[in-house]
């Protein structure tokens, strides 16, 4: 259940008049640190979905991010199947709800789009993924989000690709965005060195465009995208907990989603770490119902 109507009006259930190519649903909480409150980031599943009701009418028009109609003329359709019931601090609990729903959606042969949510719930969704392996992670984020543990929790929000280098069904990375500093130390930087990952930072896109990060990527894969919002600058994103100047423009950011769809194929996707309490305007909730749009519309054109 949600507060806000569907996202961009899709049906909140299964139809069998058209295939689910994609289905999206919400977690609010994910892994909390002690003593912190994820509530002002859970929030943001409702915040996307209101954002998009303005364009509910125009799913059928013409998309110039994605030269066409979102759907492409294909008789497939997304559905929106509201929120995850997670409680704050109920950490092992929201962690198996959120790992079930992605297996729930998997098994659909649909592709899963998780809206966070921090992103220690990026951590339960790349689980989902073990029978459905090998993965690729394209992580677009200022931070790396390596460290083993804080405070004593090693599923927190500053640990999603340190667990994600433990699954066996996840066969490398990419992290591209990178900027400014972080909760990383050079240990974690070292240890993300030694298994493989491939960083590319902000400024290696704005110099050499989107290709800087997709060429680490096989051709071919299959990818979870993982896209935490303050990998945008703030000046297009300032609804998040940790502005930073130097982010990704909108049109990076987009790009780079159609390159991997175009090179690879996108098996999943989430985008976390939306602070609502932050926002100016609705810009960034507004940004982000783009994002997922052109999201969608690739996974539609991917086939």
């Amino acid at each position: 259940m949600t507060s806000s109507p569907p996202f961009l009006g899709f049906s909140d259930h299964l139809s069998g008049s058209r295939t689910p190519r994609a289905v999206i649903y919400g977690a609010g909480h994910g892994s909390t640190y002690p003593g912190k409150d994820s509530s002002g980031h859970a929030l943001a599943a409702d915040a996307i979905r209101a954002a998009s009701q303005d364009d509910v009418t125009l799913v059928e028009h013409w998309d110039f991010d994605l030269s066409g109609p979102l759907f492409d003329g294909k008789r497939v359709s997304c559905v929106d199947g509201g929120d995850i019931p997670t409680i704050l601090h109920d950490n092992i609990g929201n962690r198996a709800q959120i790992e079930e729903k992605t297996r729930q959606v998997l098994a659909l042969s649909a592709i899963p789009i998780l809206l966070g949510g921090d992103c220690s719930v990026t951590i339960p969704f790349l689980a989902g993924f073990a029978n459905h392996g090998p993965v690729w992670i394209l992580q677009i984020d200022a931070h790396i989000d390596w460290r083993d543990e804080v405070n004593g929790e090693r599923h927190g929000y500053s640990s999603p690709m340190r667990r994600a280098s433990e699954m066996p069904h996840v066969a490398g990375m990419v992290q591209v965005g990178l900027r400014s500093v972080g909760s990383a130390r050079l240990s974690d930087i070292e240890a993300a060195r030694r298994y493989g990952s491939h960083f590319v930072t902000a400024r290696e896109i704005h110099a050499q465009g989107v290709e800087a990060a997709l060429r680490h990527i096989p051709e071919g894969a299959q990818v979870v995208v993982t896209l935490d919002c303050d990998c945008l600058d703030p000046s297009v994103m300032p609804g998040v907990a940790a502005r930073t100047p130097g982010g990704l423009t909108y049109t990076q950011v987009i790009d780079l989603i159609s390159g991997l769809g175009r090179r690879a194929r996108i098996a999943g996707f989430d985008l976390v770490e939306l602070y609502p309490p932050a926002d100016i305007d609705g810009l960034s909730a507004l940004t982000a119902s783009r994002l997922v749009v052109n999201v969608i519309g690739t996974i539609v054109r991917q086939g």
